[in-house]
Formats: C-alpha cells, sequence, structure tokens
C-alpha cells in the first residue's frame, strides 16, 4: 500500500513522518527504512530504523533511478515491511505531474515485496486532486 501525507512546506509532515516510521518500527517484525534528501531533522528517528541519505548517491537523478533503487533495496532484503520518503518531489525529478506514474510503480513495488509506503507530498490535497491517487491512502 502506498501511503500519502500532504500539506504545505513546514506543516509538520517530517516530524508526523519520523512518528509514523518510530511506531511502525515498536509493531514489526520486519525492517523500516527512511529515506531524507539529508540527515537534518532525523535527531529523533529511532535507531532501529534505517534512515537512508539520497545525498549520499548524488548520481540518482530520475524518476526511474529513483524506482531502481528502490527495487535493489527490496531485492536485497526481503525483510522490509515500510519505507518512508520523506519530501519526495525533492528526490530525482520527481513532479506532481510524474507523482502518478511514481506512485503506479510504488504499488507494483508493494504487491511483489509486500511493503507499506509512506510518502510526503509538498503539496495542499487540493494540489494533487489531479493526481490519480488510486491505490492510495491519502492521511
Amino acid at each position: 500500500m502506498v501511503n500519502l501525507i500532504t500539506g504545505p512546506r513546514g506543516s509538520g509532515k517530517t516530524q508526523q513522518m519520523i512518528d509514523l516510521a518510530n511506531e511502525k518500527v515498536k509493531t514489526s517484525s520486519g525492517n523500516v527504512v527512511f529515506i531524507k534528501r539529508s540527515s537534518k531533522d532525523t535527531y529523533s528517528v529511532d535507531f532501529n530504523i534505517r534512515v537512508i541519505k539520497m545525498a549520499d548517491y548524488p548520481d540518482i537523478l530520475t524518476l526511474e533511478e529513483f524506482v531502481g533503487f528502490l527495487y535493489g533495496m527490496a531485492a536485497g532484503n526481503h525483510d522490509i515491511e515500510a519505507v518512508f520518503i520523506d519530501s519526495i518531489l525533492k528526490q530525482a525529478n520527481i513532479t506532481l505531474e510524474s507523482l502518478p506514474t511514481f506512485i503506479e510503480k510504488l504499488n507494483k513495488i508493494s504487491e511483489d515485496a509486500k511493503i507499506d509506503f509512506y510518502l510526503s507530498v509538498s503539496a495542499d490535497k487540493a494540489a494533487i486532486a489531479d493526481v490519480d491517487t488510486l491505490g492510495c491512502t491519502v492521511l
């Protein structure tokens, strides 16, 4: 399943994601991953959560490369139960226009690997009204 957390910049989405991840790791029998552009604001992430800074992978520039990265994570660790991706519109070249394609690909990974995805999107619900969120839960 793909879950979206929406809201304008500065509305507390990152902290909400961290809180959700911290709760998820307490009840999960598998691994939880938290992906951010940098290490900023990750001081309160539970130490049992694998934090990935995409700044450490500067050659991942496109939506396809980012999806390949996620497939590689899933293939390399069959115990991943949840992946939190903060500020999805700052990852690779993902935009509001390409978000439906990205969500479609995440739904496929989620089905195949049994991974729940949580994405924060810096946009109001009205701004993503035209985005095909079929199969997603908007939190």
